[in-house]
């Protein structure tokens, strides 16, 4: 379904592309190699980031193991701070361990909260001393409407980036670790006997998919930094506040094949790029798009039961309504009442 939503979306690039009435949140498209901007509409509005937080975790590993202070097949263990992260998580008990490079892979295809904090102490020492490089790395890249509070992305109301500023992340990544590229095109990792899956569809229906990571909360919606790749050239889009996951893939997709099919003229009349597009000094502040989410538990809009399901709940209501009759005779004309002749 998802792939079929895709191939109609690709068809009308343009309309959906300029349609910003479709558009729930900020988006982003460029070419990391360079940072050219092929599209923005509103790059730099405050979003919360959710599981693209761990990005940049992944980044902050990356660089430890450079330096050498962690190998891939070391062994992390488990900690009491870590096992009360809530889901997604792997779940490991108080001194369960990994290795980082399960750990890695983990963070990126689960988004498993628990095992970033396990890396972060791994990294740092403990979990504040992380979020401290975070911030730091954050400037150092130029992220300079970014903050975090948190290793994983978990709610937090001073947890904030940019469409733009995931796009300095993200190109940060791919460039100095290239090396590293086959974690965010996986889509699945098993553990024991335990098969973990990606969220990102795009990676199974969009051709020339290689990431990079989705997140998700009630407040920001389903977000996605996307990569593809095609002739040689990579793009990434930056899709946030979407109402479901399915949306989130059609966007970014639409976005990517816009990207693809027009390069030749964005890249002849576009000098903008990440770093030197003005900030816009109309970029809104933080909002929440709960109302808008599909999901039952955003205090929002149910998700739509499907025909098949409408089906099934008419039948069933029939079946009881049956059973009732049953129970209590067939269902009969009332009694005439007995006669009052005088």
């Amino acid at each position: 379904m998802i792939a079929r939503a895709i191939a109609i979306a690709a068809i009308a690039l343009s309309a959906v592309i300029v349609s910003k009435q479709a558009l729930a949140g900020p988006a982003l498209l460029f070419e990391p190699s360079n940072g050219k901007i092929l599209y923005a509409e509103e790059p730099d509005n405050l979003w919360h980031p959710a599981s693209l937080t761990k990005i940049m975790t992944a980044y902050l590993t990356f660089i430890a193991i450079k330096e050498g202070k962690i190998k891939l097949d070391d062994k992390i263990k488990c900690s009491l701070v870590a096992t009360l992260q809530p889901p997604s998580k792997v779940g490991l008990p108080v001194g369960g361990e990994l290795t980082i490079d399960q750990a890695l892979q983990a963070i990126i295809i689960k988004s498993a909260n628990d095992v970033t904090v396990m890396l972060a102490e791994a990294v740092a020492g403990s979990e504040t001393a992380f979020i401290r490089k975070m911030n730091e790395t954050a400037a150092r890249l130029g992220m300079t409407r970014t903050y975090f509070a948190n290793t994983n992305g978990l709610p937090d109301p001073s947890q904030v980036t940019t469409a733009r500023d995931l796009a300095k992340l993200s190109r940060a990544v791919v460039a100095e670790f290239g090396q590293y590229a086959h974690y965010w095109a996986m889509t699945d990792m098993r553990l024991g006997k335990r098969r973990l899956g990606s969220h990102n569809a795009l990676l199974r229906t969009y051709p020339g998919a290689d990431g990079l990571k989705t997140g998700f909360t009630c407040d920001s919606g389903f977000n996605v930094v996307a990569s593809a790749s095609r002739d040689g050239r990579q793009l990434m889009a930056v899709v946030l506040g979407e109402s479901s996951g399915n949306e989130r893939a059609i966007r970014a997709a639409s976005l990517l094949e816009h990207g693809f099919v027009n390069y030749g003229w964005k890249d002849l009349f576009n000098p903008s790029n990440i770093d030197n597009l003005p900030i816009d000094p109309a970029a809104k502040g933080l909002k929440t798009v709960r109302e808008t989410i599909i999901s039952w538990d955003c205090g929002g809009r149910k998700k739509r039961s499907s025909a098949g399901a409408r089906k099934k709940k008419k039948a069933k209501a029939a079946t009881e309504k049956a059973a009732s009759q049953n129970a209590s005779g067939s269902e009969t004309k009332p009694a005439l009442k007995p006669s009052t002749q005088p």
